[in-house]
């Protein structure tokens, strides 16, 4: 079924249609550069999305353990790289873009909702994915395409940034384990 998560109207006709033992919530807004240009976009997806489905859980749900709500985030809330070179499920918070700060937001919804409604919910904050069918824009197939073309490679502030790289197969396995068998009210990287 396609639909826009920020259409409430729709995400409710879903819960009550039917009866969803969870919910794995992956729908963002992903790409830096584009929040960039248009914020809103971001926060209409990754904000408002996320608490429409919140809500749609909360209101067919209630408080029921036997449900889980598991919102897919990322590590980028946690800003940049420090020392050690990694995040920690207790590293704070410190946004640096529309995209991080949006997503941030979301899992502070999530948070909030489990503790003021009781929602069950698990949090992981994954870090860069890539695999088979992946968005041109993103690092990995862009520089492979640009290398193809022999076009010149896009190389942001001194070169020197490090990133965590997921292949999709190994976040889905973790998002399987998480869900199935991750603590109620917890966070995972």
């Amino acid at each position: 079924i396609k639909g826009d998560i920020v259409d409430s109207e729709f995400i409710n006709a879903l819960f009550e249609q039917y009866d969803f033992d969870g919910v794995i919530h992956l729908a963002a807004e992903s790409h830096v550069d584009r929040s960039i240009t248009n914020p809103m976009d971001f926060i209409m997806t990754n904000v408002v999305g996320t608490v429409n489905l919140l809500n749609a859980a909360k209101n067919k749900w209630g408080n029921d353990k036997n449900k889980l709500f598991y919102h897919v985030s990322t590590d980028e809330v946690y800003g940049s790289l420090g020392d050690t070179g990694y995040f920690l499920e207790d590293t704070p918070y410190d946004p640096k873009s529309p995209y991080s700060s949006s997503k941030a937001s979301s899992d502070h919804f999530v948070r909030a909702y489990g503790n003021t409604f009781s929602l069950p919910y698990v949090i992981s904050n994954c870090s860069n994915n890539y695999g088979p069918n992946q968005y041109p824009e993103k690092l990995i197939p862009l520089f492979v395409n640009n290398i193809i073309r022999k076009k010149k490679l896009p190389i942001y502030g001194n070169g020197e940034n490090v990133r965590d790289w997921l292949h999709v197969k190994d976040h889905i396995s973790a998002i399987d384990t998480i869900f199935h068998k991750g603590e109620l009210n917890e966070s995972y990287n």
